[in-house]
């Protein structure tokens, strides 16, 4: 049998950089949240290079939009990212108000930011807690867990849904929040913020989350505007 001699890409030594590891993650590996492939470069511990596959998180969502009307694309938006549907919801009606020239009323605006921002925190929480399930700290994650599902149990009772909420319309929401919103709203919040904390005790000065955490993954401030980050 004829003897296959490493490539670039499956040699674990890259012939340009000797103290360079190249190390194939997925598609389904159990830090993932996801099916999808990354091949890293690694010096050590530190990821130097990424170069990623989509694979079978490509789902044709553009595709199926190109033959649906503007308002059975909605449901779609809520698959992209079902921790934070509510925003993904806002930002593809936004781009079809903004092209069919739609004026949103106000109310529904201060709707939008106000769910898209329970939708945000809890997504938050997620990648938080499973960040530091990763690293070992299994309470951690319990903690920002419960913080996250008082946010859902909440979105839920406005949209009927705590994941796929479809709650957004071109031009508006589906319907008005419902009767004593505002003071159901601060008590969750309350009780969201004594969770975080509880879980803040246990993450701010634990000496591994620390040193697995800071300076990593770090963007400059030109970095972000460029690419859009927020939050």
């Amino acid at each position: 049998m004829e003897r296959l001699e490493p490539t670039a890409q499956t040699a674990t030594i890259s012939e340009f950089d000797e103290k360079q590891m190249i190390l194939n993650m997925g598609p389904s590996h159990p830090a993932m949240h996801g099916t999808v492939r990354i091949r890293l470069w690694i010096e050590g511990e530190t990821i130097v290079k990424s170069d990623v596959e989509i694979g079978y998180l490509h789902r044709a969502f553009e595709k199926m939009s190109e033959n649906s009307q503007y308002t059975q694309v909605i449901p779609y938006t809520d698959r992209l990212n079902y921790v934070s549907p509510i925003l993904n919801n806002v930002g593809y009606a936004l781009a079809v108000e903004k092209l069919l020239q739609i004026e949103v009323p106000e109310r529904c605006q201060y709707i939008r930011v106000i769910m898209g921002e329970l939708s945000r925190i809890g997504d938050h929480l997620t990648c938080i807690g499973a960040s530091a399930m990763e690293l070992g700290g299994f309470t951690p994650f319990l903690y920002a867990i419960k913080a996250r599902d008082f946010l859902w149990d909440l979105v839920e009772k406005v949209c009927g849904a705590r994941l796929t909420t479809s709650y957004t319309r071109i031009g508006g929401v589906s319907h008005d929040l419902p009767e004593g919103f505002e003071a159901e709203t601060k008590a969750v919040l309350e009780k969201t913020r004594e969770a975080i904390r509880e879980m803040d005790k246990l993450l701010q000065r634990n000496r591994i989350f620390y040193d697995r955490m800071h300076g990593v993954g770090v963007i400059s401030a030109e970095e972000a505007i460029d690419y859009g980050f927020t939050g």
